[in-house]
């Protein structure tokens, strides 16, 4: 009796417990907001998390999520006292410094910002690649005054049709201004915004004084329930692409992708998705070149340098493109880089959170001399601590308009037009004191009192042996080959210690390190300079050396020594070689041509899933369509011999997850004589 009594008294108190719970209004709150915060509902998930903050509820990670809330729908000085109140209730969230450091700049307390940065970096969980971005910004931060100086002689106006709402990425076509505007029925659960479409104004001949509501663009590129945005037209104005996507149907913003429309025959035709998207990621900024043949626009597909980059892919006369190529490390960094925009002169303007700025986005322009790329900031007025973005030229270079959500604009992201004042030269030969392309103007980044800032660029190393101790290696040679053409640059040896170098670098070069040492394997280690070049605004000298150290480590040369050849798949019972398992075979291919006494045997292995006599003959099969693609390659037959092993060398026994069969599943060579 006394044991139902209190399992009966038990019952009841975890009832009593669950019934409060349910009661518990903070709680609800809390656990709805979650909810909507998985579900990228933003705005939503802010109301019930706030409502959870204001009970008290789990201090540090309520106060935690809506700080990422504000962030990931981009109110990022709304997200500072909420980060600021999660550190307090003991979060130890290290990402979270990292971002609470980023909102910091974005609202201009530099010095703040430092602090959270720098102890980011010292945490012992903080993220790898976000510590070298904090490394970045701290020094970045330092010289924020020097950005500062760079101040332009242009006026600019806040235009009469931007309301509370979003404005912004304009496109100029003829005298029309064609706008990204939230403006849309539909509520956007991100933001609390109405969703984006595309609008159009007319300027005319007075833009700053450009007036009334912005109307529909077209109601065949229109999607109620999407948002759509950044049109790009071609020169002649009769082919646009712009972004659409954000749906809610998926979560997050990978659906975001770019279409296309033209005009005909005075109709803009429905939209057609572009086959240069790529379905995981975010695709979206584009703009044309000059000419129109080739498309810039931004992704964070993988493979790039971070966060978006820039890409571009040329289009012919039918609307076929090119496989995109990302615009190299020079000008895509381990942050964002979107709009670009290609001036009339042929210049690439883009904004950056990567690059040296004040803040979020700012205003760039890349410009290429002799085959190295210079990236510079716009500097004041183009540019504040918040998003200064969308840069384009209206009639000439004087004036244009560009995007920007800075303190004291009329809401969201509002359009904004600069002009030049027109200043009457009486020898325009001469360079005003106050110019910034001026060489003895403070304010500009490449010069010391008149004197060219200058970085010599050299490379040193160290070759060691590939194996636990790790052991230097003197007497090795280190050919320097240009990456184009193969054409030895340098011939150098390593000393006692391994060492070697000095090797003078060039700007904006790539090359290849071909290394080799009697009694080891020939060993080619790929350097480029693209993206290592130091911004003159990081200078404090006017002649600056830098070295870049690398290390190379060489496998013996031993009879019978077996090495796996990474990511060589087939399909399924199949022994044809793909293009990627091609690119891997390729890599073989340059060790065997460096090595041309080695013979290797090249052998196949299969997991233990099929019969013996199967696995033994597919192996064989793929060990020999491997062996004649070398062959295709130009390796002589004579030094290769195919095996195939089946089963009968498995690494995992009784492997049970695809992993472990995925291990057994690989290629090898092995060298037979040297």
């Amino acid at each position: 009796m006394k044991i139902k009594r209190s399992r009966v008294l038990g019952l009841l108190l975890i009832g009593i417990c669950l019934w409060l719970q349910a009661c518990n209004p903070t709680m609800q709150a809390y656990k709805q907001g979650i909810k909507k915060f998985d579900n990228g509902e933003y705005d939503l998930a802010i109301k019930d998390l706030q409502r959870a903050a204001a009970g008290g509820y789990e201090a540090a990670q309520t106060n935690l999520l809506l700080a990422e809330a504000y962030r990931l729908s981009n109110r990022f000085r709304e997200a500072i006292p909420y980060y600021k109140a999660a550190f307090e209730a003991g979060s130890t969230d290290a990402d979270a410094r990292f971002q609470y450091g980023y909102a910091l700049k974005a609202a201009g307390q530099y010095e703040e910002a430092k602090a959270q940065f720098a102890q980011f970096v010292d945490a012992p969980n903080a993220n790898k690649n976000l510590q070298e971005r904090a490394f970045r910004e701290i020094e970045t931060l330092k010289i924020t005054d020097r950005i500062s100086l760079k101040k332009q002689e242009v006026t600019v106006l806040n235009l009469p049709f931007n309301t509370p709402g979003a404005e912004f990425a304009p496109a100029v076509l003829g005298n029309e201004l064609v706008l990204s505007a939230s403006k849309k029925e539909k509520v956007y659960k991100n933001n609390g915004q109405p969703m984006l479409g595309l609008y159009k104004i007319k300027v005319g001949e007075a833009p700053s004084e450009a007036s009334g509501s912005p109307t529909l663009f077209s109601s065949a590129v229109f999607a109620e329930d999407a948002n759509e945005g950044s049109p790009a037209f071609t020169p002649d104005g009769k082919t646009l692409v712009f972004a659409r996507g954000n749906t809610g149907k998926r979560k997050g913003t990978v659906d975001v992708d770019l279409y296309m429309s033209r005009l005909v025959n005075g109709q803009w035709t429905e939209p057609r998705y572009l086959p240069i998207n790529d379905s995981l990621a975010w695709d979206g900024s584009p703009a044309f070149s000059r000419d129109g043949k080739t498309l810039y626009f931004a992704s964070n597909r993988a493979g790039g340098s971070g966060g978006i980059d820039l890409y571009r892919t040329n289009m012919d006369a039918s609307g076929r493109f090119s496989k995109p190529v990302n615009m190299g490390k020079d000008i895509n960094t381990a942050g964002d880089e979107m709009f670009p925009y290609v001036s009339p002169e042929n210049k690439l303007y883009f904004s950056s959170d990567g690059h040296p700025g004040l803040g979020k986005l700012d205003i760039f322009v890349a410009t290429r001399t002799q085959g190295v790329i210079s990236i510079e900031n716009l500097g004041i007025p183009f540019n504040t601590p918040q998003d200064d973005f969308g840069f384009v030229f209206f009639e000439d270079l004087d004036n244009g308009f560009f995007s920007s959500n800075r303190e004291g604009g009329k809401g969201d992201d509002d359009i904004y037009f600069f002009s030049n004042p027109v200043v009457d030269e009486p020898d325009s030969t001469v360079i005003a004191a106050n110019d910034p392309s001026n060489p003895n103007n403070p304010n500009n980044p490449n010069y010391i009192k008149g004197q060219l800032k200058v970085v010599r660029y050299f490379l040193a190393g160290t070759i060691l042996t590939n194996n636990p101790t790790a052991l230097p290696l003197d007497s090795a040679t280190v050919r320097i080959l240009s990456d184009s053409a193969d054409v030895e640059l340098a011939k150098l040896t390593t000393a006692d210690q391994g060492k070697f170098g000095n090797y003078r670098l060039e700007e904006g070069k790539d090359y290849i390190l071909l290394v080799e040492r009697k009694g080891y394997i020939s060993k080619r280690e790929p350097f480029s300079m693209d993206g290592r070049s130091i911004p003159p605004i990081f200078l404090d000298k006017v002649l600056t050396d830098t070295t870049y150290r690398v290390t190379v480590r060489l496998d013996s040369l031993e009879l019978n020594k077996t090495f796996v050849l990474d990511n060589i798949y087939y399909d399924l019972n199949k022994y044809n070689i793909r293009p990627d398992a091609a690119a891997e075979l390729d890599k073989l291919v340059q060790i065997l041509k460096d090595n041309p006494s080695v013979t290797i045997e090249l052998a196949s292995h299969t997991d233990a899933r099929a019969t013996d006599a199967y696995n033994n003959t597919l192996s064989q099969q793929r060990a020999e369509s491997a062996v004649n693609y070398l062959v295709s390659r130009g390796i002589d037959a004579s030094r290769m011999t195919a095996k195939g092993y089946g089963e009968r060398q498995l690494i995992v026994q009784n492997a049970k997850t695809e992993e472990e069969h995925q291990r057994n599943r690989r290629t090898e060579f092995t060298i037979l004589s040297y």
